[in-house]
């Protein structure tokens, strides 16, 4: 079998002005980075903005595993399914981060025949949105610090200065570091630290902002320091927000690829699952509702980081309302969780699928909290049984949940027929009565033990002496009201990324909770999460390289 990059070389790709030109978007309307990359004009966008909208289906996942479960390639395939049945559809992503790229997991643009290219550009710089997030968090960490090398009139306490330096890679060194070493020039000696950019709130702030007047409100507050008497500086008061703004205005615009099969694909964005809300754009997804009759979305890692942000936070804050939501799961992903291990995979094993299974069973209680309909699709593995997948679909419909089977991966589009026929059926006969899960108006406790409970499963939640003056603090500086953007491991329900399947009677613990206020939600940190990761023994990038010709292999 070749390989996904492999896959996306030997393409045939239309010209992107071609592409946009079957969703009724001239080549006047794009900015063109290249032959198959584009920006859409702001123009073109206001335009649009009184057409009625598509149906909204989000893509989501159970917990991931080493196994895999294809929520991008299923996201893919789905597109290129509608296109199969003459349906218009578009398909609307998040931006792959370097990281992850070099690193563990590799590429993000899909797999097999249900692909988004061109994939080497996808995966490495595109239209250089990435390097204008960092550029600006960069900018702003450097004023914070000019401003205290040049009298500090802010009165800013150097021992609680929040903001961090960010950087797209995978760099564990970077993660403490002290500035300001030398002499008197060189700066104010402090300990600092870096995150990977799709862990800084900026990216964060682009991805929910409507328009350059929206990005700049949230840029200026940004909290990035406290003074000597406790209060909050913010970007604004260091008088960055011009020049960061500046900066952005280009990534701010939505990027326009295909699919292997010419679907179009708005991918804009790419916030950390983690530590942000792990969607794409709102502009791109409100984009993409006016251009096309059904829009198909993705939220990252399982469905209860991923759709539960997707929901309570993108959905709140953007007033988006999805309108069905497919759930992708895999055979070996459900054996996995019930205890097989991975060499084992491909054998039959009804005992374990039994055990695993409660994994995706959490899953589809948690997503029909919402009152969304819910279609379950197995990214189908030529190692599955008749009786395991036979198994699976009846589990599914004694939960009053609809199934399909989806081989969009060996087989593309027409893979995926199946898999959009039951989507469409369910938007058509099945209504969506989307809610949040909790009220604005509950404390931030109230609502961190909402989530915990509701959709971790949690029996209690507990809090550190730090957490818990950090939460009075942030309602006593009027913070209470924003929704709480939990940063979990994406490997278990739980805290403790060993406990697969559904446990149950676990504490949550918390242990550091601080706010995004520009973005627009308080983060509230469990267990040991990263944000700056680090390489593995083996990365990635020892695979990569280019030939002589210029052709990229080993990115997947």
């Amino acid at each position: 079998m070749k390989t996904d990059i492999q896959i996306a070389q030997e393409a045939t790709m239309l010209p992107i002005t071609e592409v946009a030109k079957g969703v009724g978007i001239e080549a006047d309307d794009l900015e063109l980075y290249g032959k198959y990359k584009a920006k859409i004009s702001d123009a073109y966008l206001k335009r649009i903005e009184k057409n009625q909208d598509g149906k909204l289906i989000l893509v989501t996942a159970i917990n991931p595993t080493p196994a895999g479960e294809g929520k991008t390639t299923t996201s893919v395939g789905l597109g290129q399914a509608f296109g199969q049945l003459g349906k218009k559809a578009i398909i609307a992503l998040r931006e792959p981060s370097l990281g992850p790229c070099f690193g563990v997991k590799g590429g993000a643009a899909g797999g097999g025949y249900a692909q988004v290219v061109p994939m080497e550009d996808l995966n490495l710089h595109f239209t250089g949105d990435f390097h204008a997030i960092t550029s600006a968090n960069n900018l702003l960490a450097a004023m914070l610090d000019n401003h205290m090398q040049q009298g500090n009139e802010l009165g800013i306490d150097p021992r609680q200065i929040v903001w961090k330096r960010c950087l797209d890679m995978n760099d564990r060194v970077l993660r403490n570091c002290v500035v300001g070493l030398g002499n008197k020039m060189d700066g104010v000696v402090r300990e600092d630290h870096f995150v990977i950019t799709v862990a800084s709130e900026i990216m964060a702030i682009l991805c929910l902002a409507n328009d350059m007047d929206d990005l700049k409100e949230r840029l200026g507050r940004i909290i990035v320091a406290y003074n000597y008497q406790n209060e909050p500086v913010t970007a604004a008061q260091i008088g960055a927000v011009g020049a960061m703004a500046a900066l952005l205005k280009d990534a701010l615009k939505p990027n326009l690829i295909q699919t292997l099969e010419h679907t179009p694909a708005l991918v804009h964005g790419g916030p950390f699952a983690n530590i942000a809300h792990g969607c794409n754009s709102v502009r791109a997804t409100k984009a993409a509702l006016k251009m096309a009759d059904y829009v198909i979305t993705e939220a990252g890692f399982g469905a209860d980081l991923g759709a539960e942000k997707f929901f309570d936070i993108k959905c709140r804050l953007s007033g988006l309302k999805p309108d069905a939501v497919v759930l992708v799961a895999t055979i070996r992903a459900l054996k996995y969780n019930g205890g097989v291990v991975k060499d084992n995979l491909s054998e039959e094993n009804l005992d374990a699928l039994r055990k695993g299974i409660v994994n995706l069973e959490k899953h589809i209680e948690n997503v029909q909290k919402y009152g969304v309909p819910v279609v379950v699709t197995l990214n189908s593995f030529v190692t599955d049984t008749k009786e395991e997948i036979a198994f699976v679909e009846q589990f599914c419909h004694d939960r009053n949940c609809e199934f399909a089977l989806s081989e969009v991966w060996e087989k593309g589009g027409k893979g995926g027929v199946a898999l959009a026929e039951k989507v469409l059926d369910t938007l058509e006969n099945k209504e969506s009565h989307f809610k949040v899960l909790y009220d604005d108006n509950l404390s931030l406790n109230e609502k961190i033990e909402c989530i915990c409970t509701e959709i971790y499963g949690a029996a209690h939640v507990t809090y550190s002496a730090q957490a818990s003056k950090q939460l009075a603090r942030l309602t006593e500086l009027g913070f209470g009201n924003m929704p709480v953007c939990m940063a979990k491991n994406q490997y278990s329900l739980s805290d403790d990324p060993k406990l697969l399947g559904r446990p149950v009677g676990f504490d949550m613990n918390i242990r550091e909770v601080y706010v995004s206020a520009g973005a627009g939600f308080v983060v509230v940190l469990t267990g040991a999460v990263m944000t700056m990761p680090g390489l593995p023994k083996k990365p990635a990038a020892l695979g990569i390289d280019v030939n002589h010709d210029g052709v990229i292999t080993g990115l997947f």
